[in-house]
């Protein structure tokens, strides 16, 4: 599903992003340009950050919370 239509960033992306390291929504932004333009998917962005990591720590790998995946 798309996170970001501004920088065309899906959710399969920012969980690849977390594996690769990224943390915050700091580093979305400079890893894939989230939140660059209108900023209207940071809070989107941030939940499929946390539901990355929360998969990563156990084991799933389910889609954003409350999305559908792609």
């Amino acid at each position: 599903m798309y996170v970001c239509v501004c920088q065309a960033v899906t959710d399969r992306q920012i969980h690849e992003a977390a594996a690769g390291g990224a943390r915050t929504l700091r580093d979305l932004r400079r890893d894939l340009g989230v939140t660059r333009d209108c900023g209207r998917c940071a809070s989107c962005a941030r939940d499929c950050l946390r539901e990355a990591h929360d998969s990563q720590h156990h084991g799933s790998q389910g889609a954003c919370p409350n999305r559908p995946l792609q």
